[in-house]
């Protein structure tokens, strides 16, 4: 009889959410965060509407390396087989070059017994079709191909009751005691529902190279020099993604220099390694050059009652360290957590819902500040524009060649969560910088080097201590 009455009510749950466009969530966004809270919360017997303004594979230049830290999280959500099947490559670590001179960093193993963690590269629409289908496969979720235009808000309580859309040229609209924007970096709800707004220092031209012969398989690539970071990973059997970050107002990148492109095949093409500059100049001349910008914006409590902004509409880093996928997966597993049923028997119960998403704030924490922090004080040195930060650069490549790399490594991955190991970490960096620094002064310019040497400790400061101060405090 249980059974049966449970049938019963999934089936009219799926009649409200087909025939009167009611659920207990609407979703907006069926990316990689959207699917995986659609599939969490219908696992635990919400009904759940998920919208998107286009079910196509997509086809994006960024989220297309998971680290071991997002894999983990992918286990814990039952959607590791969406891996599986896409052609996708295993990534055992990082193999960073600094003018030429490599360093391989593989990923530390939790025991010295057990197998070491892998990541995983793909191409990020296939990926994603795979959380859609697993969506879809949920009885409790209902997927819609349909654009959203703005939320339905209660004129008396300013309560996010849904969404306002046009479906094939028709308006319409999607209800849910909860309402979650997960659109992505180009939010359209974030302007009025975020404190902060995203700041841009460049941007990511992406290429895709058929038969590249990298260095060191299986990893991700880190090419340093005093150009910007470029980076490049096997997405696939035959492709590999290449990523070169150019800053705003890059003069290499100016009209009189050529362009982007011209700064791709006048300064990058040279410096990349030999196997794959074929492939980079076939590449290059079929046009196929892409961007997307890379962002900060700091995570923001969700204080409108109804409604819920989550992913990159929340939260940015820049794409460097690969981390965004992990953050948004741990995302999902800490809402599970705090928004289930036994917590939260209804989410018209508003009040216990904001509790429970100002809980969420801080938990999220655990696993997102390490990342954020890495990410933006990795990518300050690694496109160092002054004396000190290059000096902090070069220590940085001296520490992954005779430090502990496992954990620098590990917070690179998403495995070690801990801030406190990251400021370590950070600062051991900026000593060994000052005693490179020491080492490398000739006797005539001895006089200079406590000067020199407190610039590298102020900037290290200036770099990470911000960040911090964001990630852990606001």
């Amino acid at each position: 009889m249980a059974s049966v009455n449970g049938h019963a009510a999934h089936s009219q749950a799926a009649q409200r959410r087909i025939e009167h466009h009611e659920a207990d969530v609407v979703i907006v966004g069926a990316g990689i965060l959207g699917c995986a809270l659609a599939f969490a919360l219908g696992k635990q017997g919400r009904s759940v509407i998920l919208l998107e303004k286009s079910l196509e594979e997509p086809n994006r230049i960024v989220g297309e390396l998971l680290q071991p830290g997002g894999v983990q999280a992918l286990e814990k959500l039952g959607l590791r087989d969406c891996l599986d099947d896409i052609d996708g490559i295993d990534v055992k670590g990082y193999w960073v070059s600094y003018f030429g001179e490599p360093v391989l960093l593989e990923y530390p193993k939790s025991t010295s017994s057990g197998p070491a963690p892998l990541g995983r590269a793909f191409h990020h629409g296939r990926f994603v079709m795979k959380l859609r289908q697993a969506a879809l496969s949920c009885p409790n979720v209902t997927v819609v191909e349909t654009k959203v235009t703005g939320l339905v808000t209660s004129s008396h309580t300013q309560e996010v009751l849904g969404v306002e859309c046009v479906t094939k040229d028709l308006k319409d609209c999607y209800f849910g005691q909860l309402t979650v924007a997960a659109d992505g970096y180009n939010s359209d709800f974030r302007k009025k529902h975020h404190k902060y707004t995203p700041k841009r220092r460049s941007k990511f031209y992406g290429l895709e190279l058929i038969d590249a012969k990298l260095p060191a398989p299986n990893t991700g690539h880190v090419l340093l020099s005093d150009s910007p970071p470029v980076l490049m990973y096997q997405i696939g059997t035959h492709e590999t993604r290449i990523l070169v970050d150019v800053p705003d107002n890059l003069p290499g990148a100016s009209v009189k220099n050529g362009g982007v492109k011209g700064y791709m095949k006048n300064t990058i093409l040279p410096r990349l390694p030999e196997g794959a500059q074929a492939s980079f100049s076939d590449a290059l001349e079929k046009g196929q050059l892409r961007s997307m910008p890379n962002s900060f914006l700091p995570a923001s409590t969700n204080t409108t009652p109804g409604f819920m902004i989550l992913g990159d509409a929340l939260n940015m880093r820049h794409p460097l360290t690969g981390g965004g996928m992990t953050v948004a997966f741990n995302d999902v597993c800490v809402l599970r957590e705090l928004l289930s049923p036994e917590l939260v028997p209804s989410f018209s119960d508003t009040d216990l819902v904001l509790k429970q998403l100002a809980q969420f704030h801080w938990a999220r924490k655990n696993s997102s500040s390490v990342i954020n922090i890495l990410a933006q004080a990795l990518y300050s040195l690694f496109a160092a524009d002054d004396r000190s930060l290059r000096s902090l650069q070069r220590g940085c490549f001296r520490y992954f060649q005779i430090g502990p790399v496992g954990g620098p490594v590990g917070l690179l991955a998403g495995l070690i969560k801990q801030p406190l190991i990251l400021v370590s970490h950070f600062f051991s960096v900026a000593f060994l910088s000052i005693w490179v620094l020491l080492c490398e002064t000739p006797m005539t310019q001895i006089l200079l080097f406590p000067y020199n040497a407190f610039m590298i400790l102020y900037t290290a400061c200036i770099v990470i201590l911000p960040y911090i101060w964001t990630e852990i405090w606001y």
